[in-house]
């Protein structure tokens, strides 16, 4: 009988969660022994906090000491019910909010900390101990959706569908019908002044004016639904690129109020065979010849992404993983994949959690014919070796 102790092998940890810092210069990501910091642009490991125990949310405030972390994975070094505001030049927690019920994500700033919860939005501010100026009643939202600009706030209504847009000067709410179905996914523009939702559907991304919710763009995925994984705009807001679960990234013109749109060269538009989808110079026309028909279906007209490429999602759910729920802890539901962050206005990068973490980098441009494309720039398992 073989008595002998079986060697010790080392398991790499897996990644929980991943955000970006304001300016997509960093990314942040929970690991179910601590976490990790990266430098966007490189994929270097900038700092990494061994815990020793599950960080299910980390959320940087800009390039400051301060993050907002929640507990999470099979063994939380945090109840899940709380969010500690952590302060890395100390190696300690500041202050933290504690919740009747799980936290679902967070936003921060110099001036104020929110903190999603199932069904609601409570936002603090950043003082200690934190006080609390605000509160809204949300739909189910699991994913913890929330975007926080200089001016205002945008999540989940309490009507599926719909979203709430806070001005914080005033605190004057909005309330946009973007869809009817459950939101999926939202983000702000860099510059506060645009809006991309997406629905649970995700075959349609309506893009809303902050300052009086006006649709200014309605772009089609795809025709089959799909789960959206993230949206981002480029820095200057004229352009929004869009993961699901198709694992396919889509880039899309957006017309933006203070900018001037982008003029298509001035070339003969192809025709697929048989009226076949061919990709068009600026993703209308995408179905040749039946998109002039009379009376053809809506999908034959819309505005379709300028480019596309293929992304690494994977289908690694972690062991026993649950389905989102108020009662699921943070990192133990599928891990998150395709989250994006520009880098510039015609570089951005897709980062994937999970065992097999990947990072991306994808680079638009426009060839002699004035026609853009999307390509990978390089790739990389981002939990190997420094």
């Amino acid at each position: 009988m073989n008595t002998r102790p079986p060697l010790e092998t080392t398991t790499p940890p897996a990644v929980l969660s991943i955000t970006f810092n304001d300016d997509c210069s960093c990314f942040a990501v929970g690991l179910d022994s601590g976490f990790c910091i990266f430098n966007t642009a490189t994929c270097a490991r900038r700092m990494v906090r061994d815990f020793n125990a599950g960080v299910g949310l980390v959320q940087m405030m800009g390039k400051a000491n301060y993050l907002g972390l929640v507990g999470g994975g099979r063994q939380p070094k945090f109840a899940g019910n709380k969010l500690i505001i952590w302060d890395d030049s100390k190696s300690k927690s500041a202050l933290d909010i504690s919740a009747l019920t799980p936290v679902r994500g967070a936003q921060l700033s110099k001036e104020r900390i929110v903190v999603v919860l199932q069904n609601s939005v409570r936002v603090f501010k950043f003082a200690k101990p934190p006080t609390l100026v605000s509160a809204y009643e949300t739909a189910n939202n699991p994913q913890g959706l929330c975007c926080l600009s200089t001016k205002r706030i945008a999540f989940p209504g309490r009507t599926p569908g719909h979203v709430q847009l806070v001005e914080i000067a005033t605190g004057n709410v909005s309330i946009i019908p973007a869809h009817s179905s459950a939101i999926r996914a939202i983000r702000i523009s860099p510059d506060g002044e645009l809006l991309a939702t997406a629905s649970d559907t995700g075959t349609l991304i309506r893009v809303w004016q902050t300052s009086n919710c006006a649709r200014v763009a309605e772009l089609r995925r795809g025709v089959d639904p799909a789960t959206i994984f993230s949206l981002a705009f480029n820095p200057s807001g004229t352009m929004l690129a869009c993961t699901s679960d198709k694992s396919t990234l889509h880039i899309f013109d957006v017309p933006h109020p203070r900018r001037p749109a982008r003029q298509a060269p001035a070339t003969p538009q192809h025709h697929g065979a048989a009226g076949g989808p061919v990709e068009g110079n600026d993703g209308k026309g995408k179905w040749g010849v039946l998109s002039k028909l009379p009376l053809m279906p809506r999908m034959f007209s819309d505005t379709y992404s300028f480019a596309s490429a293929p992304f690494e999602a994977g289908d690694e759910p972690l062991n026993g993983a649950l389905p989102l729920s108020e009662s699921t802890t943070l990192g133990t539901s599928r891990p998150p994949k395709g989250v994006i962050g520009w880098l510039d206005e015609t570089t951005l990068v897709v980062v994937g959690a999970g065992k097999d973490a990947r990072w991306e980098k994808f680079v638009v441009q426009e060839g002699s014919d004035g026609r853009r494309q999307v390509g990978r720039a390089g790739w990389k398992r981002y939990l190997g070796e420094p």
